[in-house]
């Protein structure tokens, strides 16, 4: 009795979490290891999904003295639509394998919070309840694929169900090495069957977005031959917003708003794709400059803190996108653990703001950050 006490006592609490790390250890400790592998994994070494966050203490904050910040103004306007706090959940693929409710908890917490949701082209759930869920349209991410008809159908169908914006992902190459993930499923003694039909983890056969179509021409999600004449094709297919997902050059962003794209997202897809060891936070500032505010730039990849936050705005970024840290927490704790990781970025990036003397949004620029010299 008095074992089952103390394991009572050191049972994870939602209150107890102090910062978006702790969700990570819980996640770890609930998690099936093939599970938590999935979404701990980088590429090779995992150096790039390390150096997204580690990049940021690089970057220090030059606080004003003698403002006024005894009241915040978070707001951004985003493709017409006021957002509360520049801040929106980003694609994780197979949410289910994470906690029961999967997507549906992740929509629900971005809807209390009212955030944008991403929802991922390889979602667990349907595409149809995430929408319900979050009660207001989503933004779709989709994966080209070498078969045009079905990029095409997929394309139809996330616009007839309401959503605002397609996101296109164009950093997942083939042939990436999850390293971390293979050594995670060899030490899972599970039966994969209890997960995967007919032991497959082909996710596009899986996703709820591909159900019905034909995909026996589907040898490449992300099409090696891809060119930007694809990017135009995609741009004549989508009649919402058209994102591009995973620039890092800012010559690449200059040619996807000319060849029609609303927004970029300066991603390395968490370092899950290629071992480039460059952080988003290091490609932000080439992108910003070369699109020149023509379209908004986002970033994701390694935001861990309210301070990352603020560092990425003062850099240029439109808003932030946050993948790992809502997954944490969702495995953690279901749907009130996603809201406490928002919650948790909210309040660290207000702190931020009152020490930095910048009471909004427009007052965080390029001079409110400095690159440490060490």
């Amino acid at each position: 009795r008095a074992l089952r006490a103390q394991a009572a006592a050191d049972e994870p609490r939602l209150d107890r979490m102090l910062n978006v790390a702790d969700f990570e250890a819980v996640a770890r400790a609930k998690l099936p290891i093939a599970h938590f592998g999935y979404l701990a994994t980088g590429a090779d070494d995992d150096r790039t999904v390390a150096l997204n966050h580690e990049a940021y203490a690089h970057l220090q904050v030059r606080s004003h003295r003698f403002v006024d910040v005894s009241h915040l103004d978070t707001a951004r306007t985003v493709f017409g639509t006021r957002w509360a706090f520049p801040l929106y959940l980003s694609a994780v693929s197979g949410m289910r394998a994470f906690h029961p409710q999967g997507e549906i908890a992740a929509a629900r917490a971005a809807a209390s919070r009212k955030l944008q949701f991403m929802a991922s082209g390889f979602a667990s759930a349907r595409p149809e309840d995430i929408a319900a869920a979050r009660g207001e349209p989503l933004w779709q991410q989709i994966y080209a694929t070498n078969d045009w008809q079905v990029t095409r159908a997929i394309i139809e169908r996330a616009e007839a169900m309401g959503s605002t914006a397609i996101a296109l992902t164009v950093d997942n190459m083939p042939g990436r090495n999850n390293e971390t993930l293979w050594r995670a499923m060899r030490l899972d003694q599970r039966v994969c069957t209890q997960c995967h039909l007919d032991n497959s983890h082909d996710a596009m056969r899986r996703a709820s977005l591909y159900a019905g179509l034909d995909l026996t021409k589907v040898n490449e999600v992300s099409p090696t031959a891809i060119s930007w004449d694809y990017l135009r094709k995609v741009r004549d297919a989508v009649s919402v917003k058209l994102i591009v997902k995973g620039v890092v050059r800012g010559d690449d962003a200059a040619q996807c708003v000319k060849y029609g794209a609303d927004a970029v997202i300066v991603s390395n897809h968490g370092g899950r794709d290629e071992e480039t060891l460059r952080s988003t936070i290091e490609c932000l500032p080439e992108v910003v400059a070369e699109v020149r505010g023509r379209v908004p730039v986002f970033i994701d990849g390694g935001i861990r803190r309210g301070n990352d936050i603020f560092k990425a705005l003062a850099l240029g970024a439109t808003a932030v996108g946050i993948g790992r840290p809502y997954g944490w927490g969702l495995a953690g704790f279901g749907q009130p653990g996603v809201e406490a990781v928002i919650d948790i970025l909210q309040r660290e990036t207000r702190t931020m703001m009152r020490q930095a003397g910048t009471p909004t949004l427009a007052s965080i620029g390029t001079d409110s950050v400095a690159w440490a010299r060490y």
